[in-house]
């Protein structure tokens, strides 16, 4: 057990984490816009309802994918999440409806949930409890470095050759190459749960139950709920970013080249600073990270509403990526110090159901605001809920009396 013993199987998980970040950040820049130009949806709510679509059911697919890797095995999950995800750009581009790119957003929520929550159960298996920041940061930076280069990538095909078909014309490599690569080259990680499993302080007769494991995580146990809420707020703004954002630098004059740009810095900032967050966390401890990471991205989504110019904006965006990773890779290996091995996957699940579904809230909310009142009050409306939530972490993430294990200060047990 260790990143370096098993460095090579970690650089696969690391190439198939490419390939899922790609697929979610082919839609970050384009189908906003696309939903307006090519299918007249002038309503922000309906433009931004494929967001909703994707988000819930990524979030249920999520809830499910921890029990039935311990079903089955980790590997059939992730083999199973590429194979919903191989009709996804070709439905996009052969589109005649709107509701074509609904369905697809579908099939890509399940490709995410399962493809996305097995690479990181699975470098969690093989790194340990001792560098598990480390390893969820290089998980995640791998994924959402990726839906950045995907997002400005498309961006640019789109305004120099249109919205479809030819910037989905990646989306076909990248989920073939998704595939190929977990049948090929990835083994499941059973054996690394077995062993941390025999030597783990939390010895159980048995894994709690699906419905035990939900309960704990969603809010039987303060410092999981601290945990768990934290993550639903910080994809609820997420929601805001992808579906919101785009449409509000539109309206506000700039081109689809220059929206594409913004759209990609976030991630992009977001996705290289993991590496370092989530090796902090391991030294300085979870919960300074989640606080402040959160108190951070409200300040900068409340900027992105204040500033009128591409320049502020590109500040906003910039500080809003800082936040978002210092808290992202930081949740989930909090979550993982809080829980068994034998029960690890069951609450990363319901976790990631709970963080996901803030995606699917985020997108209908701002876009009702922003239909009902302005595109500024949509944002700062956000704005406040994130601040709020790293107020609630602070009062709730403590020490879980059984594992004798700080969520928040995991490296000094």
């Amino acid at each position: 057990m260790g990143l370096r013993a098993n460095r090579v199987q970690f650089a696969f998980l690391v190439t198939v984490n490419l390939f899922v970040g790609g697929m979610v950040g082919l839609e970050r820049s384009v189908l906003p816009i696309l939903a307006e130009s090519e299918f007249g949806i002038l309503s922000s709510t309906a433009a931004v309802s494929f967001i909703a679509t994707f988000g819930i059911s990524k979030a249920l697919t999520n809830l499910f994918a921890g029990d039935l890797s311990q079903r089955f095995s980790r590997k059939s999950v992730l083999v199973a999440g590429w194979l919903f995800g191989l009709p996804v750009p070709f439905m996009i581009i052969l589109a005649p409806s709107w509701s074509w790119v609904i369905a697809a957003n579908v099939l890509l929520g399940v490709n995410q949930g399962l493809a996305w929550s097995m690479t990181v159960n699975m470098k969690i298996d093989l790194a340990g409890p001792r560098r598990r920041g480390l390893a969820l940061g290089i998980n995640e930076m791998a994924g959402y470095t990726a839906a950045a280069s995907a997002a400005y990538l498309t961006g640019v095909i789109a305004q120099h050759y249109g919205l479809r078909p030819e910037p989905f014309y990646l989306g076909i490599a990248l989920a073939a190459l998704g595939l190929g690569f977990s049948v090929l080259f990835v083994r499941d990680t059973k054996r690394f749960v077995e062993l941390e499993s025999a030597t783990h302080p939390l010895q159980l007769a048995k894994p709690p139950t699906f419905r035990q494991g939900f309960a704990d995580t969603t809010w039987r146990k303060p410092y999981l709920f601290g945990i768990t809420q934290a993550g639903l707020v910080k994809n609820l703004n997420d929601g805001l970013a992808w579906g919101i954002f785009p449409l509000y630098f539109s309206a506000n004059g700039l081109d689809l080249g220059r929206v594409a740009a913004l759209a990609a810095i976030y991630p992009m900032v977001w996705g290289v600073l993991q590496l370092g967050t989530g090796w902090i966390s391991d030294m300085a401890g979870r919960k300074l990270l989640i606080v402040s990471g959160m108190l951070l991205q409200g300040l900068a989504i409340s900027a992105v509403g204040l500033f009128s110019s591409f320049g502020g904006w590109v500040i906003a965006m910039s500080v809003l990526g800082v936040g978002t990773a210092m808290v992202y890779p930081t949740l989930l290996a909090a979550i993982s110090d809080s829980v068994s091995p034998g029960e690890r996957a069951t609450s990363i699940g319901v976790f990631r159901f709970w963080r996901d579904s803030g995606v699917f809230i985020g997108a209908l909310v701002g876009g009702g605001i922003a239909d009902i009142f302005s595109f500024g009050a949509s944002i700062q409306v956000v704005a406040a809920v994130t601040v709020g939530s790293g107020v609630l972490a602070a009062a709730t993430i403590r020490r879980d009396p059984n594992l004798q294990t700080l969520a928040s200060d995991s490296n000094k047990t």
